[in-house]
């Protein structure tokens, strides 16, 4: 039996077995499904990886091959997939060997995000080729693939700015990001960036409505204040609208928060079956991979506390909830172990200018005026001593 068994090699789970290898654990296995360990920053050929984990300004391969590197003594397996989790820390993988079973005394689910595609964003038109994610798109760039040479980028996350420092690196021109909503998604001032230094036109208030071309993308029907216009390009990313990759953990039966997609857990990263914990970005639809690798570190520092028995019981939890303009907060269960205040953190699901009120049972133990916009995270502290003697916790933006 293994000791730990991390389900996932990107800067969360390496992370997580830097830590453990370096408290002494000889037996940390990562399980990869890709053909190379070191996650998304491996298609990311652009400066600004590792400022807030390994305080460097890296190429993303290159802050992916240090993370490997800093991870030495666990065995890394890549091409190899869980297809199941069951109770207790055992896991049926599928490999080029075969399947198997692992058993480990404790498992870190790492497994990180998926953008949504073209499908589910209900996008009408024809199926050319020409259409992808930005993963997709990273991935082939990195390979020096050149699928189209004047896309069109759909989304303003963070990722789709990122997704134009890629094309410029490979010789692609995007011709415009599109926004559905008033104003970008990532900080300013990335529009400003993108406009003026990338030349790339940043459309707000606008609506890819249809797609066009037959063999291959030839240009986007959209809608800007109820008038459509055709934009002609020969690629299309659809970049963003992340959610956690929890198809397994949903699918084994651990308890799933329906506001952040991804696992319940403790302020310890433990699940619903406490020989499960989670870790990065599964955790909520995207962060960077600094707090992704930061969670790593806090996670594993958890199950070295666990392996010695030396967590709380996990039937002790308090929950938390949610209300008004909240769309998520982790994590969902708190338990107390000492006097540390306990750290949670959140989203809104819309714009929002109101109060952030803190209740533990009907008791007000925080309240302060708040301006906050959606994909802004909001860090939320609570004091041991309020809850003391507690059975519920609540987080309202009204």
């Amino acid at each position: 039996m293994r000791s730990v068994t991390i389900i996932g090699a990107g800067p969360a789970g390496l992370s997580a077995a830097r830590v453990l290898v370096a408290a002494g654990l000889r037996d940390v296995l990562l399980l990869e499904r890709n053909p190379e360990a070191g996650g998304l920053p491996r298609f990311c050929d652009h400066l600004g990886w590792g400022v807030l984990d390994l305080h460097r300004f890296w190429r993303g391969p290159r802050y992916a091959r240090e993370l490997v590197t800093r991870a030495a003594g666990a065995e890394i397996r890549t091409n190899t997939t869980v297809t199941a989790m069951a109770a207790g820390g055992s896991l049926h993988v599928s490999s080029p060997d075969g399947p198997a079973v692992i058993e480990s005394r404790a498992v870190l689910i790492a497994t990180g995000i998926r953008e949504t595609p073209r499908g589910p964003r209900l996008v009408s038109g024809t199926r050319p080729w020409g259409v992808m994610t930005t993963g997709a798109f990273q991935e082939m760039a990195q390979a020096r693939q050149i699928p189209f040479r004047s896309p069109v980028i759909i989304g303003t996350e963070l990722v789709a700015f990122s997704a134009i420092m890629t094309a410029r690196h490979a010789g692609i021109s995007p011709v415009a990001m599109i926004e559905v909503n008033p104003r970008i998604t990532a900080r300013r001032p990335g529009d400003l960036i993108a406009r003026h230094v990338f030349s790339v036109p940043v459309l707000t208030d606008t609506r890819l409505v249809t797609i066009k071309g037959v063999d291959r993308v030839e240009g986007i029907v959209v809608e800007q204040q109820g008038q459509r216009r055709e934009i002609t390009c020969d690629g299309i990313i659809f970049s963003g609208a992340f959610v956690p990759e929890a198809f397994l953990a949903r699918a084994s039966g651990l308890a799933i928060d329906p506001g952040s997609g991804g696992p319940v857990i403790d302020n310890f990263y433990r699940c619903s079956d406490p020989s499960y914990f989670a870790a990065g970005n599964i955790l909520r639809p995207v962060e960077h991979s600094g707090m992704a690798a930061r969670e790593g570190v806090l996670a594993a520092g958890a199950i070295l506390q666990a392996l010695g028995a030396g967590l709380p019981r996990p039937d002790a939890a308090i929950p938390v909830s949610i209300g008004g303009a909240m769309r998520y907060a982790y994590p969902q269960r708190l338990v107390l172990a000492d006097d540390k205040p306990l750290g949670l953190f959140g989203r809104a699901r819309i714009a929002h200018q109101g109060r952030l009120r803190v209740l533990c049972d009907d008791a007000v133990i925080a309240s302060r005026p708040i301006t906050i916009l959606p994909e802004r995270r909001l860090a939320i502290t609570i004091a041991a001593r309020d809850l003391v003697g507690r059975s519920a916790v609540s987080i309202l933006l009204d």
